[in-house]
């Protein structure tokens, strides 16, 4: 995965980035009400712009969050408990007055957190974090490194599929039996990952992963002032978005209904 975004956000610590966007989502999590989840999502316009991602990037990397929002407040929109004056009733289907607000509060709880969450960690180098967790928040080495070493493997499976479907159309046996093809190259790729796998472990145990004495770092990661402040901006995101929705008396606890 190569990160994308040049803004000051983007040269901020991944530790920094992970913990602002857990520090926006929790609190959201335990409300189903719209105000504070409308508030959050107008106060992230700031981090979320200086991420300094390009409008296409943006889209681009936000657009199953966009199609998610609208899918999950349809839904309870018409399945929702109903509360108050009922507009449209068929079957399964009613649509009330509390199913409509539920929506609205499902589609801006939707946004609120899955916006921040894919535009920070866009920015963020799969290095960069392991080493963060790792160097700061104290993760065990060998399961940082193991789970780097996996995701720097994902972009390699394209690639293989690619060149398994090239193979099998060589030797004249992709041309019929769309899914009996499809079943064997996914068998394939699965035997091909896990050899791949194997020989990545012993290599990784081979550079001394494995070894009991606490190891150095290529890299040190540092968290400063700025990183700081991006967390602060987290908190003051989430504690406004509650604040305002207990004084206005829209806060609903998800635990309560």
């Amino acid at each position: 995965m190569t990160p994308v975004g040049r803004g000051v956000v983007a040269r901020l610590n991944p530790v920094a980035k992970l913990g602002a966007s857990l520090l926006i989502a929790v609190p959201l999590v335990f409300t189903i009400d719209p105000v504070s989840a409308a508030i959050a999502l107008v106060l992230e316009l700031p981090l979320l712009l200086a991420a300094g991602l390009t409008p296409r990037q943006f889209w681009l990397r936000t657009l199953p969050v966009w199609i998610a929002a609208p899918l999950a407040g349809v839904t309870i929109a018409l399945y929702g408990a109903p509360a108050g004056t009922v507009f449209f009733e068929w079957f399964v289907v009613r649509i009330s007055e509390g199913s409509l607000v539920l929506a609205l509060a499902a589609m801006f709880r939707v946004l609120a957190i899955g916006l921040p969450a894919v535009v920070l960690f866009a920015t963020v180098d799969p290095t960069d974090l392991a080493d963060g967790l790792a160097q700061l928040v104290r993760l065990p080495a060998r399961f940082v490194l193991g789970a780097l070493a996996g995701m720097r493997m994902l972009g390699l499976l394209a690639d293989d599929w690619r060149a398994l479907a090239l193979a099998r159309r060589a030797r004249g046996v992709a041309d019929r039996g769309r899914l009996r093809r499809l079943l064997g190259m996914a068998f394939a790729l699965l035997v091909l990952s896990i050899r791949r796998g194997s020989a990545l472990a012993v290599a990784m145990e081979a550079r001394g992963l494995g070894a009991s004495r606490r190891r150095t770092w290529a890299r040190p990661s540092r968290f400063g002032a700025g990183d700081v402040l991006l967390l602060l901006a987290g908190a003051a995101i989430s504690g406004t978005a509650v604040g305002v929705a207990i004084a206005v008396g829209a806060w609903n606890p998800a635990l309560t209904g």
